[in-house]
């Protein structure tokens, strides 16, 4: 599976910036923009390249400016910035979701490798982070078992989740007022309310945008162990949370309302607004997570 996700990412960062900029404005020099995308600077004129050629940007002797603002049409699409490991990511967790994977399921590598059209080293790497944590078990001939997780197991997931999350919602708040994540949460806010309108046919997708949202915040952190345990975090909860049927309009409906507070928090800055909307947030989804939890624990009708 292999892609152009990075430059692909970079060039829509980079229309990001361009788009807070009048026609005419000048760019910054290829390494001050290496350093805010966060590339290196052969991927750097590889997007300078690229929008030169779709008019965005000109040259001025030795020197480029902004020719245009970017268009919803200059950028690519989503799907297309995702690196392989989170594209199998993302695809292991629709999977997990829509199939009927219960404790004591068995996972195999190959297969998955050939429904996601990836190498099986790609599906094994991405199983191990989770087996660290014991909700899979590696046995033989490249099959894994789904082991799921106890009312004790969540309860400690919760604590760090609500730690991480907290330290990572104040290094968002202190996010200077340019960074692409500002226009990233925009994004999603409207999307919620776009949901919201048409909450009864397409409740079922909250668990999708719950995900960009907490993603989001955590990768403010710019801490690796932070964002690599939020794949453990989300596939617990978004796990429970679909089997878990009772009132589920009305929770997410519920959930909607408090993203939207948070997201509102986080754009105030104010610390003890974040902090009161964050853990309300959280705690309604450690309740939904353990009432999941003991779903499955009763028998079958």
């Amino acid at each position: 599976m292999k892609s152009n996700a990075v430059f692909k990412r970079a060039h829509n960062r980079c229309l990001n910036m361009l788009a807070k900029h009048e026609p005419g404005s000048h760019l910054r020099s290829e390494l001050d923009l290496a350093l805010d995308l966060h590339v290196s600077r052969t991927t750097v004129r590889a997007v300078l390249s690229s929008l030169t050629d779709a008019g965005i940007i000109d040259r001025d002797g030795s020197r480029r400016h902004l020719a245009r603002p970017p268009t919803a049409e200059d950028y690519f699409p989503e799907a297309q910035t995702e690196s392989v490991g989170d594209v199998v990511g993302r695809r292991f967790m629709e999977w997990i979701l829509q199939g009927d994977c219960r404790p004591g399921e068995l996972i195999n590598c190959a297969e998955l490798a050939r429904q996601f059209s990836t190498s099986t080293s790609a599906i094994r790497e991405h199983l191990t982070h989770f087996n660290h944590f014991g909700l899979l078990e590696r046995r033989p001939n490249s099959a894994w078992v789904f082991k799921g997780i106890t009312a004790d197991f969540a309860m400690e997931i919760y604590e760090i989740r609500e730690m991480f999350e907290l330290r990572s919602a104040h290094r968002f708040a202190e996010l200077p007022p340019d960074a692409a994540a500002w226009a990233e949460l925009n994004l999603i806010e409207q999307q919620h309310h776009n949901l919201l309108e048409d909450i009864d046919e397409r409740y079922s997708e909250f668990s999708r945008l719950d995900e960009r949202l907490h993603r989001l915040v955590h990768d403010a952190s710019q801490n690796r162990f932070v964002q690599n345990f939020y794949d453990v975090i989300s596939m617990i909860f978004h796990y429970h949370y679909q089997w878990d049927k009772v009132d589920e309009k009305e929770r997410n409906y519920v959930a909607l309302h408090e993203h939207i507070a948070y997201i509102r928090a986080l754009r105030s800055r104010d610390l003890d607004a974040i902090d009161e909307k964050c853990r309300t947030h959280l705690q309604t989804a450690r309740k939904t997570l353990l009432k999941s939890i003991d779903s499955l624990r009763q028998p079958a009708n």
